[in-house]
Protein backbone atom coordinates (compact mmCIF):
# COMPACT_ATOMS: atom_id res chain seq x y z
CA UNK A 1 0.00 0.00 0.00
CA UNK A 2 3.09 2.11 0.78
CA UNK A 3 4.23 1.78 -2.84
CA UNK A 4 0.97 1.71 -4.23
CA UNK A 5 -0.17 5.50 -3.17
CA UNK A 6 2.86 7.33 -4.63
CA UNK A 7 2.42 5.38 -7.99
CA UNK A 8 -0.88 6.40 -8.11
CA UNK A 9 -0.48 10.38 -7.23
CA UNK A 10 2.23 10.14 -10.13
CA UNK A 11 -0.01 8.88 -12.68
CA UNK A 12 -2.78 10.97 -11.73
CA UNK A 13 -0.08 14.05 -12.41
CA UNK A 14 1.44 12.53 -15.65
CA UNK A 15 -2.06 12.19 -16.89
CA UNK A 16 -2.76 15.67 -15.38
CA UNK A 17 -0.41 17.39 -17.52
CA UNK A 18 -0.73 15.80 -20.69
CA UNK A 19 -4.15 16.42 -21.00
CA UNK A 20 -3.60 20.13 -19.67
CA UNK A 21 -0.82 20.38 -22.89
CA UNK A 22 -1.87 23.87 -24.86
CA UNK A 23 -0.85 24.20 -28.21
CA UNK A 24 2.20 25.64 -29.40
CA UNK A 25 0.42 29.46 -30.94
CA UNK A 26 2.02 32.51 -32.35
CA UNK A 27 -0.66 34.51 -30.78
CA UNK A 28 -3.59 33.98 -28.58
CA UNK A 29 -5.74 34.58 -31.70
CA UNK A 30 -3.70 31.57 -33.53
CA UNK A 31 -6.28 28.49 -34.20
CA UNK A 32 -6.61 25.98 -31.27
CA UNK A 33 -5.27 23.21 -33.26
CA UNK A 34 -3.95 22.51 -36.97
CA UNK A 35 -7.43 20.86 -37.83
CA UNK A 36 -8.95 24.32 -36.91
CA UNK A 37 -10.56 26.49 -39.59
CA UNK A 38 -8.72 29.35 -39.64
CA UNK A 39 -10.22 33.11 -40.60
CA UNK A 40 -8.60 36.09 -41.04
CA UNK A 41 -7.45 38.55 -38.59
CA UNK A 42 -9.04 42.19 -38.13
CA UNK A 43 -6.66 45.29 -38.36
CA UNK A 44 -6.75 45.54 -34.39
CA UNK A 45 -5.51 42.12 -33.81
CA UNK A 46 -2.70 42.02 -36.72
CA UNK A 47 -1.56 44.81 -34.99
CA UNK A 48 -1.16 43.73 -31.01
CA UNK A 49 0.21 40.35 -32.70
CA UNK A 50 3.14 42.63 -34.51
CA UNK A 51 3.52 44.68 -31.40
CA UNK A 52 4.19 41.51 -29.30
CA UNK A 53 6.06 39.91 -31.60
CA UNK A 54 8.34 42.44 -32.04
CA UNK A 55 9.29 43.79 -29.02
CA UNK A 56 12.69 43.51 -27.91
CA UNK A 57 11.55 41.61 -24.48
CA UNK A 58 9.83 39.39 -26.75
CA UNK A 59 12.69 38.62 -29.08
CA UNK A 60 15.42 38.36 -26.40
CA UNK A 61 12.95 35.79 -24.79
CA UNK A 62 12.56 33.26 -27.92
CA UNK A 63 16.25 33.39 -28.63
CA UNK A 64 17.03 32.59 -25.09
CA UNK A 65 14.53 29.95 -25.27
CA UNK A 66 16.18 28.72 -28.33
CA UNK A 67 19.87 28.78 -27.05
CA UNK A 68 18.70 26.77 -23.99
CA UNK A 69 17.27 23.41 -25.94
CA UNK A 70 20.27 24.00 -28.42
CA UNK A 71 22.74 23.62 -25.39
CA UNK A 72 20.63 20.78 -23.60
CA UNK A 73 20.49 18.98 -26.74
CA UNK A 74 24.00 19.21 -27.54
CA UNK A 75 25.28 18.39 -24.01
CA UNK A 76 22.92 15.07 -24.30
CA UNK A 77 24.49 14.74 -28.06
CA UNK A 78 20.75 14.52 -29.66
CA UNK A 79 20.80 17.06 -32.16
CA UNK A 80 18.73 15.75 -34.66
CA UNK A 81 16.33 13.56 -32.42
CA UNK A 82 13.73 15.92 -30.81
CA UNK A 83 11.25 16.08 -28.20
CA UNK A 84 7.74 16.78 -29.88
CA UNK A 85 7.45 19.90 -27.89
CA UNK A 86 10.92 21.17 -28.15
CA UNK A 87 10.50 21.24 -31.65
CA UNK A 88 6.75 22.92 -31.38
CA UNK A 89 8.09 25.62 -29.18
CA UNK A 90 11.17 26.55 -30.94
CA UNK A 91 9.52 26.48 -34.51
CA UNK A 92 6.55 28.56 -32.94
CA UNK A 93 9.67 30.76 -31.51
CA UNK A 94 11.12 31.18 -34.97
CA UNK A 95 8.20 32.31 -37.01
CA UNK A 96 6.85 34.71 -34.08
CA UNK A 97 9.99 36.49 -34.69
CA UNK A 98 9.98 36.46 -38.00
CA UNK A 99 6.31 36.30 -39.37
CA UNK A 100 4.95 39.32 -37.46
CA UNK A 101 1.08 40.07 -37.44
CA UNK A 102 0.81 36.10 -38.33
CA UNK A 103 -1.98 34.12 -36.57
CA UNK A 104 -0.07 30.45 -36.67
CA UNK A 105 -0.33 27.08 -34.65
CA UNK A 106 2.61 24.56 -35.23
CA UNK A 107 1.94 20.63 -33.95
CA UNK A 108 4.90 18.02 -34.35
CA UNK A 109 5.35 14.27 -34.58
CA UNK A 110 8.69 12.65 -35.18
CA UNK A 111 9.65 15.61 -36.32
CA UNK A 112 7.52 16.17 -39.23
CA UNK A 113 6.13 19.98 -37.57
CA UNK A 114 2.49 20.67 -39.16
CA UNK A 115 1.30 24.54 -38.96
CA UNK A 116 -2.04 26.33 -39.41
CA UNK A 117 -3.35 29.54 -39.27
CA UNK A 118 -2.87 32.74 -41.04
CA UNK A 119 -0.57 35.10 -42.69
CA UNK A 120 -1.11 38.74 -43.98
CA UNK A 121 0.99 37.86 -47.24
CA UNK A 122 1.71 35.37 -49.76
CA UNK A 123 5.86 36.28 -48.80
CA UNK A 124 5.22 35.01 -45.19
CA UNK A 125 3.40 32.40 -46.54
CA UNK A 126 6.18 31.20 -48.35
CA UNK A 127 9.14 31.47 -45.46
CA UNK A 128 7.19 28.93 -43.16
CA UNK A 129 8.98 25.94 -44.65
CA UNK A 130 12.49 27.88 -44.87
CA UNK A 131 12.21 29.32 -41.46
CA UNK A 132 11.07 25.81 -39.22
CA UNK A 133 13.56 23.81 -41.70
CA UNK A 134 16.22 25.94 -39.54
CA UNK A 135 15.79 24.35 -36.38
CA UNK A 136 17.71 21.24 -35.57
CA UNK A 137 15.34 17.79 -35.85
CA UNK A 138 12.75 19.44 -38.10
CA UNK A 139 12.08 16.43 -40.89
CA UNK A 140 9.54 18.19 -42.82
CA UNK A 141 7.21 20.79 -43.08
CA UNK A 142 3.33 20.38 -43.91
CA UNK A 143 1.67 24.22 -44.19
CA UNK A 144 -1.25 23.00 -45.76
CA UNK A 145 -3.47 24.61 -43.36
CA UNK A 146 -2.33 27.76 -43.62
CA UNK A 147 -4.40 30.82 -45.49
CA UNK A 148 -2.92 34.34 -46.79
CA UNK A 149 -5.71 36.52 -44.96
CA UNK A 150 -4.95 39.60 -44.66
CA UNK A 151 -6.06 41.79 -41.89
CA UNK A 152 -9.34 43.02 -42.17
CA UNK A 153 -11.43 46.34 -40.21
CA UNK A 154 -13.22 45.25 -37.01
CA UNK A 155 -16.75 45.77 -37.50
CA UNK A 156 -18.14 48.76 -36.19
CA UNK A 157 -21.89 48.83 -34.10
CA UNK A 158 -23.62 51.98 -35.68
Amino acid sequence: MKKFLPLLISGVLVVGAAACETPSRTSTNAPSNTGENVNAPTTETAQQNQEDATSEIRKDQIESDIRAREQRNNITGGDADRVDADLESEVRGKLEANLPASQLTVESEDGVVTVAGTVPTQEQLNKIPTLAQEIKGVKSVDIKNVKVAPATPAPTNN
